[in-house]
């Protein structure tokens, strides 16, 4: 799914920022940012109303030393260990949850925890001197990059795995992921130069997490109470790290106890019979510190939307189907009277016997897709505006190229305030396009290089990000799936050419369009800190070959430890891959002959969809933007049918309404540590995912010497 999205803030701390005169004046950003200065106390935070304008550069410090190294050593090293943390943290994420985040805010902070210290401790020779805000952003960028990418193999990949469109095993295609990502990392690193120029200083648009981390970089170095509060800001960040790894490893080896609350069961077990219900349709506690920290993040209407989503498929609709005989369950374990496995991925007959996940695929899909469009159609003036001026800029940029740099300065009345020596060169940047172009690193014939004429959709992505902090990257990969599955039934390929040719498309589109975006929001950190884009620009190459081969290869360890993530004959899966689910399903209706969708599913599909287009159309025609909080997100009810685990949306309903009540009740407090905890949680509970991997790889994980005490049945549970 999409990135960390910032909602539901407090009224008077709305930032807003002037939008391009051609567009609609002026847009207002949800963010919620640190202030310069921290207020003395709480009554003083919540009395504090300020309207920032989020377009131009903070106002030079007097009393800072200047800054003459950036791009240092140090900070591209720092920098891409915790992206790298974060690239290992979203493959788990997203396979669990279709979820993945960024790395800014946890590479701003963490890294300022770690070289601060080193900086005023060290000799220069072992990385001390003056440690700034701007060389902080080098930090956040190379972090924000090698964090990127993860998408790819929490989505499309598996897909094709699971269709056996690739080899066996993703450890014997390496290569092949390592060159197609490869593809994407280049092409989003490479536009991100000319887009900053468009999107930051012409449209002024707002990239609400870039902003986030500028505050954030500003208050851990600037005010009379910086030093103190970015120790208690570190502190809980590494407090909740920690506290998450340990949970998660500790916990493998009693499951029952620490990590999975099988409350229906235990009800069953002690005489409540038909509570075993429940627990067959998944409603089971897990206490996992991501999906709290997710919540916490994202705020109550895609939490909340996300959970009524979930009891909706998997409370209301998939009982009525079995009931009425639409879907069918399998018995789960004999020895337990009415214990069912609903969750099962069988297509041996998925029109007339369709399981209820797979009944239920369909419905949550259709609604991902006629959302995303809904929002791209209610918006299609200012996305039609940006495609339009963006060609100009480019167009006019090549012809003074050619007539002199006379009019070079010029450049449609836009000023730039970094110094020529700062901006990144037209040959840097154009040489990362020029070799994505030509160099064939995709080996799959004339199909790939037939998708490069729809990398445009990835502006779409640049254009959400920038205005409402969510890049719809699955829709754009999905609808470059619906695009090339015409285009293989107009060239009568194979179903599995067709599949292949639809899957690849997608995930060039996704690809790119993730890459980009994130990028661009650096790139407004950067700009309002005075940083250097070409030194972030650096600190981005740096970060995005890490991310090639760190997603990749987490990815092929994950694939190792736990074959069911491909493998669609597994009855149980630790990793429900909602993402994945979607995206097979999308690649093998526009690729069969006949839709293999059950009537009563595709009929349920139909009506949740208009619903869904409905309420966006509501939404930006007849609901006051002060109250689109309120209005259901479909994307996230879409998500709740997919995901075959209702632990999750219950999961992140506790974390969104823990920190709305914190924000409520001591919104000091919730300023200084709410992002700090959040992203300490979920970038802990990963890397706990993948030391868990490894010991599942080396046997000695908690399946082999772990506990089954609370788990159902007496079947370990982990």
């Amino acid at each position: 799914m999409d990135a960390v999205i910032y909602e539901d803030r407090k009224d008077n701390e709305k930032y807003s920022a002037s939008s391009s005169e051609n567009e609609k004046g002026r847009v207002s950003a949800d963010v919620e940012v640190a202030s310069v200065e921290q207020p003395e106390d709480e009554d003083e935070a919540n009395a504090s109303a300020s309207t920032i304008n989020t377009d131009d550069p903070f106002p030079i410090d007097p009393h800072a030393p200047v800054e003459e190294r950036q791009f240092t050593l140090r900070a591209v090293l720092v920098g891409c260990a915790l992206g790298a943390v974060i690239a290992a943290s979203n493959i788990y994420l997203g396979l669990k949850t279709g979820w993945t985040f960024g790395a800014s805010l946890f590479g701003s902070i963490f890294g300022f925890a770690i070289l601060k210290p080193i900086s005023t401790s060290a000799p220069s020779y072992l990385g001390g001197g003056y440690f700034g805000p701007k060389e902080n952003n080098i930090v956040q960028s190379a972090a924000s990059a090698a964090g990127s990418l993860g998408l790819l193999f929490t989505s499309g990949f598996p897909a094709a795995y699971q269709l056996g469109l690739l080899s066996a095993l993703p450890s014997q295609d390496i290569g092949r992921l390592f060159t197609f990502t490869i593809c994407c990392a280049f092409f989003g690193l490479a536009f991100s130069i000319p887009l900053r120029k468009f999107y930051i200083l012409k449209l002024k648009l707002v990239f609400p997490s870039g902003v986030a981390a500028a505050y954030t970089i500003q208050s851990l170095h600037v005010g009379k109470n910086a030093a103190k509060d970015a120790k208690r800001k570190t502190k809980a960040l590494i407090l909740s790290f920690c506290f998450a790894i340990a949970l998660k490893v500790v916990s493998e080896y009693a499951p029952g106890v620490l990590w999975d609350w099988h409350l229906f069961y235990t009800l069953n077990r002690i005489g409540w019979t038909s509570a075993i219900n429940a627990e067959s349709w998944g409603w089971i506690w897990e206490w996992t510190p991501a999906f709290i920290g997710a919540g916490m993040l994202t705020g109550i209407n895609a939490s909340y939307s996300f959970l009524g989503g979930s009891f909706l498929a998997w409370a209301i609709i998939g009982p009525i189907i079995v009931q009425t005989g639409k879907a069918f369950g399998i018995p789960a374990d004999e020895s337990v009277p009415g214990y069912m496995n609903y969750v099962s991925m069988s297509l041996t007959d998925p029109i007339n016997h369709p399981s209820p996940r797979y009944w239920l695929v369909w419905p949550g899909t259709l609604m991902l897709l006629c959302t995303s469009f809904a929002e791209v159609a209610c918006n299609w003036k200012s996305i039609y505006a940006a495609l339009r001026t963006l060609t100009l800029s480019i167009s006019e940029h090549f012809q003074r190229q050619r007539f002199g740099a006379e009019d070079s300065a010029r450049d449609l009345d836009i000023v730039d305030p970094v110094p020529e020596d700062e901006r990144v060169p037209l040959w840097m940047w154009a040489f990362g396009a020029n070799f994505e172009h030509h160099h064939q690193l995709c080996r799959d014939g004339r199909s790939v290089w037939a998708k490069r004429r729809h990398y445009a959709v990835g502006f779409i992505g640049c254009e959400s990000a920038g205005r409402t902090n969510i890049n719809p990257v699955t829709a754009i990969g999905n609808a470059s799936q619906l695009v090339f599955g015409g285009v293989g039934k107009g060239q009568h390929y194979s179903v599995k050419r067709g599949e292949l040719l639809n899957s690849l498309s997608g995930m060039l589109a996704l690809g790119a369009a993730e890459q980009a975006a994130d990028m661009i929001g650096d790139l407004k950190t950067a700009h309002l800190l005075r940083s250097s884009p070409k030194a972030v620009f650096g600190s981005q190459l740096c970060g995005a070959i890490v991310s090639i081969f760190m997603a990749a290869g987490v990815y092929v360890v994950f694939s190792t430890a736990y074959p069911c993530i491909n493998d669609l004959s597994y009855t149980t899966c630790s990793f429900p891959t909602p993402d994945v689910q979607s995206w097979r399903a999308v690649a093998v209706a526009v690729s069969s002959p006949t839709l293999p969708i059950p009537p009563s599913s595709g009929y349920t599909a139909i009506g949740l969809g208009i619903a869904a287009v409905l309420s966006v159309v509501a939404k930006y025609t007849l609901v006051p933007p002060k109250y689109h909080a309120f209005v259901p997100n479909f994307n996230a009810i879409g998500i709740g049918f997919i995901m075959n685990v209702t632990t999750y949306p219950l999961a992140m309903f506790f974390g969104s309404t823990i920190a709305f009540v914190w924000r409520r009740r001591a919104f000091g407090h919730y300023q200084m540590f709410c992002f700090a905890v959040a992203a300490g949680f979920i970038a802990g509970e990963g890397l706990g995912g993948i030391v868990t991997a490894v010991l599942t790889i080396a046997g000695v994980s908690g399946a082999v010497y772990g506990t089954s005490v609370g788990c159902p049945g007496g079947v370990y549970c982990g």
